[in-house]
């Protein structure tokens, strides 16, 4: 009779995954080409269909059309820290928790939280929430991954500061390629959409760049690579039934959206 079969602590964890939320990260090679705007009309969509959504922490950035889209969402109000004189605004993780709602938007996955916080980065605030059966939907540009910290160096001189393990986008259980091309997002930068005037000029200069963190969010996702789970498929964003997946078996998923000339971040 054959003796190899999965401890006993292999079934304690089945139980553990299945208590635990899932993630979907909404993914993108720059700032402006639609993730948080695409994770707002996802939550907007949820909200018409009864499902129990809150925001944990959006960032607008000042953007009218993204601010716009959050109106009518539950916000959990933010956790107010104050370092060296001046007032910071952070996700506060125990009145999400003690929210418990179905669905968190968690925006910038990779942001680093004010000293005095619980974690140090938000990702570490998901990971809590996951732990918690919360499902969490959030977002990431590619050059913030701890594996292309050399290339976004090499093709661009910058040092990125906020930068997550990638093991964090290996636990997702949809990734969404949001896309957009050169051009479009060249017109956007141009008319303002996405910084101030001043930010302009250097956000230019660092499009050639930003062609390279494309081309990386691809391999990643087409490959497997951080997201190693994923199983990868091209579909438009709005067609991804992600919330499906919750009351479903754990079947990762990767959808690409291309071309859409979406509202900023």
């Amino acid at each position: 009779m054959s003796t190899d079969r999965p401890p006993p602590e292999h079934f304690l964890t089945l139980i553990h995954q299945q208590k635990r939320g899932r993630l979907k990260v909404y993914l993108g090679f720059a700032a402006g080409v639609g993730k948080t705007y695409e994770m707002l009309q996802e939550a907007q969509r949820l909200k018409s269909q009864g499902v129990d959504v809150v925001i944990g922490m959006v960032e607008t950035h000042g953007r009218p059309e993204t601010a716009a889209l959050a109106g009518g969402l539950e916000q959990v109000p933010r956790r107010r820290i104050e370092y060296h004189g001046v007032v910071l605004e952070e996700m506060d993780l125990d009145a999400l928790l003690a929210r418990k709602p179905t669905v968190a938007l968690v925006d910038e996955l990779a942001h680093t939280n004010a000293p005095g916080s619980r974690n140090a980065k938000r990702y570490q605030d998901v990971e809590e929430l996951l732990r918690a059966g919360i499902n969490v939907i959030s977002t990431l540009n590619i050059q913030h991954l701890e594996s292309l910290y050399n290339l976004v160096e090499q093709a661009t001189g910058i040092k990125v500061k906020e930068r997550i393990p990638d093991y964090v986008l290996g636990m997702a259980d949809q990734i969404v390629n949001v896309d957009l091309s050169a051009e479009d997002l060249r017109e956007r930068l141009m008319g303002g959409k996405i910084y101030p005037t001043e930010r302009v000029e250097r956000a230019l200069a660092n499009l050639p760049a930003c062609a390279r963190w494309r081309w990386a969010r691809s391999l990643i996702c087409s490959t497997g690579g951080a997201a190693n789970r994923a199983t990868v498929k091209t579909a438009p964003a709005r067609n991804a039934s992600w919330f499906a997946l919750v009351h479903a078996a754990r079947t990762p998923i990767s959808c690409c959206a291309k071309g859409r000339a979406w509202p900023a971040d």
